[in-house]
C-alpha cells in the first residue's frame, strides 16, 4: 500500500475477458478445432484508479454493463485484474452473491459456521457470535432446517447477518439489500448506518439513488468502464442522469430512424387491490396507480366500466421514479408518474365493476394497459 491511511488502493488497474464466438461443445471439436476459433477480447473496466480511505462509505453506479459489480469482485480478489493492481488493507467480508458459500442440504446453523469461517473467524469465536447472528437473521424458527427450504429472503437474511458479524474493516456489497421486505432492509440499512459511524469502510453498489445519497458520503460512477467522477453523492448522481438521460434520447433518436424504434410505456393499477369492497364500511374509494412512458404525446386513459373517468389528478411517485430512471432517464417528471382518482360507491351499482388505465397514443395506439376487477357490497 503507497499509503496506509488507504483502505483500498488501484493503481492503472485494467479488466477484460476474451469471449470466443466460436463455442465448441465436445472435446472432439476442442481438439479438431484447437487454436482456430477467434476470441475477442472484451474489456470491462480501462485504467482504473482509485484510493478509498479508511472508515468511508462508498457508492459505486453506473448503468447496467458499466463494470462496477466487476470492480468491487476485483476488490474481493474472486478475480484479478490483467494490468495495474488492486490492494486492500484490512480484513475484509463481502455480500456480492446471495448465498455465495452456502451448501443448501445443510441446515442455517451449520451454514453460519461454514460462511463465517471463510470470513477468517474461528470456531470459537463463531460460538461467541452464534446467537447474535440468528437473533438479528430473525429465522430462530427455521435456523436448524436445510437451507434449500429457505426463500431467497431468508437467504439474505443469514448472509448479511453472518457478514455483519465478522467484525470486518471493509463490507463490500453488490446490490444484495434489494431483497427481503420492508422490515429487513430497513433494518439492514440502520445496521449499515451504525457501522459507518464506528468508522468501518464500506462499498456498496447501488440502483437505488435515495440510498446512496441517504447512506453515502461519496459516489464513484463508472462509464463504459471508464472512470467518470468521484464527489459529493448529490452532484455525482446529478451528473450522471443528465448522462444517461442523454444517451436514452440519441440512442432513441439513432433506433427511430433505422425504424428500429417503438415508444414504450408501462403503467399500474395500485388501488383497488381487495376483489370485494363493501359499501357501508367505505364511502368513497381512491383509485391510484402510475405511468410511466418515452412518448410525449402518449396520455393516461383511466376507465371505469367502459366509461373514461374525468378530474385524474396527478402527484409525486419518487419510488416509481426510482424504479424507472434508468430506463426512462429524460422522459420521467416525477412531479406527475402518480395519478389518482376518488370514487364516490353511492354511484356504483352493487355486483362486478371494471377498472382499467392504459397508456395511449393520440391515434389510439395502446402501449400498455391494465384491467382490474372488483364488486361492490352492500
Amino acid at each position: 500500500m503507497e499509503n496506509m491511511e488507504n483502505a483500498i488502493e488501484i493503481r492503472d488497474m485494467t479488466k477484460y475477458f476474451k469471449v470466443h464466438n466460436e463455442k465448441m461443445h465436445t472435446l472432439k471439436e476442442r481438439i479438431l478445432y484447437f487454436g482456430r476459433g477467434q476470441a475477442e477480447i472484451h474489456r470491462v473496466l480501462n485504467h482504473i484508479n482509485l484510493d478509498i480511505k479508511k472508515g468511508e462509505t462508498v457508492a459505486l453506479i453506473g448503468t447496467n454493463g458499466s463494470g462496477k459489480s466487476t470492480l468491487l469482485k476485483l476488490m474481493t480478489k474472486i478475480i484479478y485484474p490483467n494490468e495495474g493492481t488492486v490492494e486492500t488493507n484490512g480484513k475484509l467480508t463481502s455480500l456480492l452473491e446471495l448465498g455465495a458459500g452456502f451448501h443448501i442440504e445443510f441446515s442455517g446453523r451449520e451454514n453460519i459456521y461454514f460462511n463465517a469461517s471463510i470470513f477468517g473467524l474461528t470456531r470459537k469465536e463463531i460460538d461467541e457470535r452464534i446467537d447474535e447472528i440468528i437473533e438479528f437473521s430473525e429465522l430462530e424458527d427455521f435456523i436448524d432446517q436445510p437451507i434449500r427450504t429457505y426463500s431467497s429472503g431468508m437467504y439474505m437474511r443469514l448472509a448479511f447477518s453472518v457478514a455483519i458479524n465478522v467484525d470486518a474493516d471493509i463490507l463490500l456489497i453488490d446490490e444484495i439489500l434489494a431483497v427481503g421486505d420492508q422490515h429487513f432492509q430497513d433494518k439492514c440499512y440502520a445496521k449499515l448506518r451504525q457501522l459507518r459511524d464506528s468508522g468501518k469502510t464500506i462499498v456498496i453498489v447501488s440502483h437505488s439513488l435515495g440510498v446512496v445519497q441517504e447512506l453515502c458520503r461519496r459516489a464513484i460512477w463508472i462509464y463504459h468502464g471508464d472512470f467518470k467522477l468521484d464527489g459529493a453523492p448529490s452532484y455525482v448522481i446529478e451528473e450522471y442522469l443528465k448522462q444517461i438521460a442523454l444517451d436514452n434520447q440519441q440512442r432513441r433518436a439513432r433506433n427511430k430512424t433505422l425504424g428500429m424504434y417503438k415508444n414504450q410505456g408501462v403503467l399500474y393499477i395500485d388501488t383497488p387491490v381487495e376483489s370485494s369492497i363493501y359499501r357501508k364500511a367505505e364511502k368513497t374509494k381512491i383509485f391510484n396507480g402510475w405511468m410511466v412512458t418515452d412518448s410525449a404525446m402518449a396520455r393516461l386513459r383511466v376507465s371505469l366500466d367502459g366509461k373514461e373517468l374525468e378530474g385524474i389528478t396527478r402527484h409525486r411517485r419518487e419510488d416509481v421514479y426510482r424504479a424507472y430512471y434508468e430506463q426512462y432517464a429524460g422522459f420521467l417528471d416525477v412531479d406527475t408518474l402518480g395519478w389518482e382518482k376518488v370514487i364516490d360507491l353511492s354511484q356504483l351499482d352493487n355486483g362486478e365493476h371494471q377498472l382499467k388505465a392504459e397508456c395511449m397514443e393520440p391515434n389510439g395506439t395502446v402501449l400498455y394497459s391494465m384491467v382490474n376487477i372488483f364488486s361492490v357490497i352492500d
